[in-house]
């Protein structure tokens, strides 16, 4: 990184040495990613299928590998499990070498990580649909895969910090993050598919799972996110984040306030209420610290605002920044108890999780792909017109889903608490779960031109230049 008044500031090297090249393995990152998009892919049609269920278009009544119920468990997993992870990790293969000028601490490590995430994933989804899943949300991978999945983050932690530990100099907030992530991750799945399912039971195997549901996304997925924000940003925007200080109220108010959060899934429980007001509480303080990292993004920004219509990576960025902001603001609201009488077990619920997960997470991880695919593979992009396309696609499909949902949710908790019969509330909903579908078609539709787009770009002949790397966006090298 450069080296200025205060080099903890500074953005990563716009310029790094030549022999910066050869610390990345770009072959994995690119297959990292075809593993991403591969389950992510079945995670929608898992998603679709379940949706046409809801709303009566249901051909296959009676075969039980594909109920609903087992198969909105696959869709959850291939998300988490299946994409996000699978495109962290192909991401924090390019980012963290080139950040330590290090390079990771076993290339056949990393390929047997690759090798052994993915028959986890796949080994989970099978477990699933065969009837063997956990009764714990998110952790609903079979007894058996947990041993696997928790040695596989074990060795991740292993062949990341290495590099990390070597590095000299001040450190980049991005590295902070990701360091806590690695910790936090390993911690967190332990606690959630060990303990309630040795350890635990009743109420206190609920709490321990409330703790789990939203430290999976507070302490794995958002400070990877928040990290790779911190690196991508000012390398497309070349300068420095706004205020290092905020980055770190950012980091810090992460890792004092969220793991407190978790009771808030099981208001108007045996939980002792004390757990459950400071789990309000410390979840409205969320709110405050997410405000300060958007803050410091949008200072980043400020004189260079046009950038979001010309750079796409930067406009996948910047929309999920601002979608994190609405989902966070909604969790403060719909974290009180008032709140929690209207909305609990309604569909704003699931809106909020698809909003967490595609507004956000995986917004900005397709921005990420869009700007290292052509790096990766040494190929220009095929089509600027086809990322347009996938881009428009995901970003409107989301925002539909949300506010659809989000109405649903309103509409049967006002049917629930006015004591109608059950039929009443599906008969309310069904208008709204078939926009569902066709937002649901969008988003499918926008992964499968992204996908296209890749196969193009990855089989065509044309070889990319400094400038063809950029059909998205202005030039910066990373």
């Amino acid at each position: 990184m450069t080296v200025s008044g205060n080099a903890m500031n500074d953005p990563p090297s716009a310029a790094p040495p030549m022999d910066a090249e050869h610390l990345v393995e770009k072959r994995l990152v690119l297959l990292y990613y075809f593993a991403a998009l591969t389950y992510m892919v079945v995670s929608m049609l898992g998603g679709l299928l379940v949706a046409f269920q809801l709303i009566g278009c249901n051909d296959l009544q009676g075969i039980e590998l594909l109920s609903p119920g087992r198969w909105r468990m696959v869709h959850t997993n291939a998300v988490a499990y299946g994409f996000l992870a699978n495109a962290f990790l192909g991401t924090l293969h390019w980012t963290i070498p080139r950040l330590t000028m290090r390079p990771v601490f076993s290339t056949l490590l990393s390929y047997l990580i690759f090798a052994a995430w993915q028959i986890v994933v796949l080994s989970t989804a099978g477990g699933i649909l065969l009837g063997q899943a956990q009764a714990v949300e998110w952790g609903e991978t079979p007894v058996w895969i947990d041993p696997v999945a928790q040695l596989g983050l074990l060795l991740v932690a292993i062949n990341f910090m290495a590099p990390i530990a070597k590095a000299r100099g001040p450190m980049y907030v991005t590295l902070w993050y990701f360091m806590a992530a690695f910790v936090w991750t390993f911690l967190t799945y332990a606690m959630g598919n060990f303990l309630p399912q040795y350890v635990v039971c009743g109420t206190n195997a609920g709490a321990i799972g409330g703790l789990f549901i939203h430290d999976l996304v507070g302490l794995f997925v958002t400070p990877l996110g928040w990290g790779l924000m911190y690196y991508f940003v000012p390398i497309l925007l070349k300068k420095p984040i706004w205020s290092h200080g905020l980055s770190l109220v950012g980091f810090w108010g992460l890792a004092f306030f969220y793991p407190l959060q978790g009771i808030h899934h099981f208001l108007y429980t045996p939980i002792p209420m004390f757990l459950q007001y400071g789990a309000v509480i410390s979840t409205i303080a969320v709110e405050f610290v997410v405000a300060t990292v958007i803050v410091n993004f949008f200072g980043t920004l400020r004189g260079s605002g046009r950038t979001v219509v010309d750079n796409l990576p930067i406009r996948w960025f910047y929309t999920g920044m601002v979608l994190y902001f609405i989902t966070c603001f909604q969790c403060a609201l719909q974290v009180t108890l008032t709140f929690q009488e209207l909305i609990h077990f309604t569909d704003w619920v699931v809106g909020h999780a698809h909003l967490v997960m595609f507004g956000v997470f995986s917004q900005w991880l397709m921005g990420i792909m869009t700007y290292l695919i052509p790096r990766v593979s040494g190929k220009m992009w095929y089509s600027r017109k086809l990322c347009e396309w996938h881009y428009w696609l995901s970003a409107s499909g989301i925002v539909i889903m949300f506010l659809d949902l989000t109405m649903a949710g309103l509409f049967q908790g006002w049917s629930w608490s006015s004591m109608q019969y059950w039929d009443h509330s599906t008969q309310v909903s069904n208008p709204f779960w078939v926009v569902r579908v066709f937002a649901g078609l969008m988003l499918f539709g926008g992964i499968l031109v992204f996908i296209y787009n890749i196969y193009r770009t990855l089989s065509g002949p044309q070889p990319a230049t400094e400038d063809g790397l950029h059909p998205v966006g202005a030039a910066a090298t990373a």
